[in-house]
């Protein structure tokens, strides 16, 4: 054929040659290469060709047969024919559709066997290593490699005649509003956020969390293969994320929240709580605050007794009215970390409120960040503290440091006294606004141990709280029952103390309502709901 004339019909099929070569294909590379190929076959077969009746016919039975070439001598290495499973189908018509289909079901039944078999399965049939050499490489007798090519062969049989289904969670994955915990997070200070804001960790750990599933079916509810996540859920295993039960299957301990609420159970529950707080308010808070106010050896900045004595107020409220509900044991629900971290950890997901049109009579918010401890370090110096909306500190946990303390302890003992070698630690005592510009002090502080400090604060009077008690059990037990099975003996257990930390602040904020306290500076916000304990006070 004239070059003039083969050069017409190549340019009117070189866009078709294209598009067959992009549905053969599984990447932008590899469809260049193979049109690049078959362009290269038809135009050399027209300049050679004489007379042909079936342009279209020939142009394509070309490009079937450059197709056919190229898969027996590539695309075997990449894993697509396989003992039994049958070699890439001829077809003399451009429609392949089938075909594309097998080897993508192909590739990904591979993707679906474990990771020993995939390898052998990798270095016999991609790479055409001779079974003796797999199994010198892999340290296993021949007969196990020969055995686990057969066991692969019989299960990715039975897998193409699967039907795999993508999962919820591929379709619509969880996305979390907070991830909190409820501990030690360890001497990296690596909480649960470092290891959940990674999507498809959070994810991962959420596929486990209403029923225990396996590393398939992890990856079958996301939507991914297995070699995709495996080592994901190794490294959240490592870290106590995700915990293998019987059948090689993982559950979690990590306590998500509910994916709906009801805005009125939420107000009916705010509601006890908030009944609770005003019994409180009226027979036992004023005993607390006498105490506190009979403390003498005690510094307040500024001279604000207010501040010690509100602190003491919220301190006996969590910790002294904890009542006969001891609840469920919650040691097993602790993550413990390879880097230190020993807490419970918890994700508030978004969540779709199932009657939103309800008028919420409770809309306070309560948000809060502890309490917090820290210490004893280098002095023995310890501190107990409440972020809520009543303090103006920022960074929460985070950025409450042990050290704060302890370069607050060096500064009022007169350690710090050359400001440019310890420059750092007075511009961090600054920054935390714990020493004002004046030179002042803004922590208040306690001269003894949280033990001592709690001692002398009262319990409340037998037979006060145990409405209130028998009140959250029930309520415990009713919300446990939106969560499943392992994690409801730890919803009981935060639930049914009669009073916590969202009843600690209706109570505070009744005390500010009616005048008993009196409203803070933004100087006084900084040591709101803030205790530091030491063996001396500030001269």
């Amino acid at each position: 054929m004239e070059k003039k004339k083969a050069d017409i019909i190549i340019t009117e099929y070189l866009q078709k040659i294209y598009g067959f070569a992009y549905k053969k294909s599984f990447s932008y590379d590899e469809t260049e290469e193979l049109a690049s190929e078959m362009t290269s076959e038809v135009y050399k077969s027209l300049l050679a060709a004489e007379d042909i009746y079936n342009i279209e016919g020939y142009v394509w039975r070309i490009c079937e047969h450059t197709y056919a070439r190229y898969v027996a001598s590539v695309k075997r290495n990449e894993g697509v024919s396989i003992d039994s499973v049958g070699d890439i189908a001829y077809h003399e018509r451009f429609d392949t559709g089938e075909a594309d289909e097998e080897l993508i079901r192909l590739r990904r039944e591979i993707a679906f066997l474990s990771a020993s078999r995939r390898d052998i399965v990798f270095r016999f049939y991609y790479k055409n290593e001779p079974i003796r050499e797999i199994a010198s490489r892999l340290d296993l007798p021949e007969g196990t490699v020969k055995w686990h090519l057969n066991k692969a062969r019989n299960e990715l049989k039975e897998g193409l005649k699967m039907e795999r289904k993508i999962g919820s969670l591929g379709i619509n994955p969880v996305k979390a509003r907070e991830i909190a915990h409820d501990g030690n997070p360890g001497g990296n200070n690596r909480d649960a956020s470092y290891y959940l804001s990674d999507k498809l960790n959070l994810n991962i750990v959420y596929a486990c969390y209403i029923e225990p599933r396996n590393l398939n079916e992890i990856a079958e509810e996301l939507g991914v293969t297995p070699v995709f996540i495996e080592d994901k859920v190794n490294f959240l295993e490592s870290n106590g994320f995700l915990v293998r039960t019987k059948g090689d299957r993982f559950t979690t301990y990590v306590c998500f929240g509910p994916r709906t609420y009801s805005r009125e159970q939420l107000d009916q529950q705010l509601g006890r709580k908030q009944k609770v707080a005003e019994k409180l308010v009226k027979e036992y808070v004023p005993a607390v605050i006498k105490a506190a106010e009979s403390v003498k050896d005690v510094y307040v900045p500024g001279g604000n007794r207010q501040l010690f004595v509100s602190a003491a107020v919220m301190y006996a409220l969590m910790y002294k009215c904890t009542g006969k509900n001891k609840g469920p044991d919650r040691s097993k629900y602790f993550i413990k970390t390879t880097d230190g971290g020993n807490y419970i950890a918890s994700v508030s997901l978004e969540c779709e409120c199932t009657d939103p049109e309800y008028k919420m009579k409770n809309n306070g918010s309560y948000v809060s960040c502890g309490g917090m401890w820290r210490g004893p370090g280098k002095y023995g110096v310890t501190s107990w503290s409440l972020d809520t909306r009543y303090d103006s500190r920022k960074g929460g946990w985070e950025n409450n440091l042990y050290t704060d303390y302890e370069y607050l302890y060096e500064y009022m003992t007169g350690k710090l006294t050359d400001k440019k070698v310890n420059e750092e630690k007075f511009a961090r005592l600054a920054e935390r606004g714990y020493v004002g510009k004046d030179g002042g002090i803004n922590v208040t502080i306690f001269k003894g141990t949280e033990s001592a400090f709690r001692d002398a604060l009262p319990s409340p009077e037998a037979g006060l709280l145990d409405e209130a008690a028998s009140l959250a059990l029930e309520s415990a037990v009713v919300e446990a029952k939106r969560y499943p099975p392992q994690m409801q003996d730890l919803i009981v257990s935060y639930n049914s103390v009669p009073v916590d930390t969202v009843c600690a602040l209706m109570a505070l904020d009744i005390l500010y309502a009616d005048g008993t306290f009196k409203p803070l500076t933004e100087k006084e916000k900084v040591a709101a709901n803030l205790i530091m304990f030491s063996d001396v006070l500030p001269e």
